[in-house]
């Protein structure tokens, strides 16, 4: 895990200040829903995805850091996790985790086991 998990990359073309509420969220092996919060705080990004069917309506926290591109035209944002990663992650309860450091912690240890470079 390093600092940057929290951060957009440069390389993921984010503009800050840009809302990407509704865009399409892609795995590496395919689509896991729609995003349905944002936000770029400085240390502290994220998105939120609505999963739909796929995982029976479970929203999710994604850490900015995980996001690989950002395409605006397309309203799709690429992330470097599998679907079986975000489907296993911590389940997010916007009304119990939000600005909870408890379950930042959390994510950061579960995101922090992976082998993506993060």
């Amino acid at each position: 895990m390093t600092d940057d998990m929290w951060s957009y990359n440069p390389e993921s073309h984010y503009t800050p200040g840009t809302s990407l509420v509704g865009f399409k969220v892609e795995a590496s092996d395919g689509s896991i829903g729609k995003v349905d919060e944002d936000t770029d705080e400085v240390g502290a990004s994220y998105i939120v995805v609505d999963t739909g069917p796929w995982i029976f309506g479970k929203e999710v926290l994604i850490p900015a850091g995980t996001v690989v591109r950002v395409d605006v035209k397309e309203k799709t944002i690429n992330v470097n996790l599998t679907k079986d990663q975000i489907k296993d992650s911590p389940e997010y309860d916007k009304d119990k985790h939000r600005g909870d450091a408890t379950y930042r912690d959390q994510l950061g240890q579960y995101y922090g086991r992976r082998d993506t470079g993060i």
